[in-house]
């Protein structure tokens, strides 16, 4: 396993990355984006993983990036370094979302930048009572339109939130986030990872091709227009109702017990 700046683990089909620089909130470093980056497209091709879990040691989910250990270095760069970091960042997230596993963000605390984008790119937002996210990147005299933030927000939330929240940077609390749909549960701190898990394995023991072809086709709809949409779940539904999985539903149906999924 690669020498990661961050804590993984695996267990029961479950990937765990946890953010461990509690001293900083889980601010980012160079070294962990591009950790990152390749660890979730790694998890690509990974059969022993099912679901990822991302959260944060301490009183924060991510900070986002460290101020002297990435503003400090890149803003020595030229143009094409600048370069360089603002796609390596849009990497992070752009594997995020191609990867056809879910992932389930437990923001155990201030998601705020490029914490608050992982966040969003993830599937599900379980979210602690007192943590806050908060989309700055305007306050520090930056483009809202950050890390897909841009694409992503108004698909979530709607266009006229989001461009409140690019523009302003203002920090929203979690019963406002729950509000918006940015949270898709808001639970006690110390229930956060807890109920995260406790998704995770209902998720993991499901029928995981389905789950990965729902996020793919999701992702990719959303460029499409009506009858496009309609042709290609009625193409996906044909390829998944020949599946093994679906099957197994309807044998474990004629039995009257609970099916076994293998994600095939």
């Amino acid at each position: 396993m690669p020498d990661y700046d961050f804590l993984y683990s695996v267990e029961d089909a479950i990937a765990t990355i946890t953010l461990n620089r509690p001293d900083v909130l889980n601010a980012l470093t160079l070294e962990i984006y591009g950790q990152l980056r390749d660890l979730f497209e790694t998890l690509r091709y990974d059969e022993s993983v099912k679901v990822v879990v991302i959260t944060g040691t301490g009183r924060g989910f991510c900070s986002g990036g460290d101020v002297h250990k990435i503003i400090g270095e890149v803003l020595d760069r030229d143009m094409r370094g600048h370069l360089e970091f603002c796609r390596m960042t849009g990497h992070l997230i752009r594997n995020m979302r191609l990867l056809d596993k879910p992932i389930i963000a437990a923001v155990n605390g201030l998601a705020a930048g490029a914490g608050a984008v992982i966040a969003l790119a993830s599937d599900l937002r379980i979210v602690a009572e007192d943590a806050k996210f908060a989309f700055l990147f305007t306050r520090v005299g930056l483009t809202g339109a950050d890390m897909g933030a841009a694409f992503l927000l108004p698909r979530v939330i709607g266009q006229g939130r989001a461009m409140e929240l690019l523009m302003l940077g203002d920090s929203v609390d979690a019963l406002t986030a729950e509000r918006y749909g940015l949270a898709n549960r808001v639970v006690p701190k110390e229930q956060v990872l807890p109920v995260a898990s406790e998704l995770a394995a209902r998720l993991a023991a499901g029928p995981t091709l389905s789950l990965g072809l729902t996020k793919m086709m999701v992702n990719n709809e959303w460029n499409m227009d009506i009858v496009s949409a309609l042709e290609a779940e009625a193409q996906a539904q044909a390829l998944m109702m020949m599946g093994e999985d679906h099957r197994a539903f309807y044998e474990a149906f004629k039995e009257k017990r609970k099916p076994e999924f293998r994600g095939r």
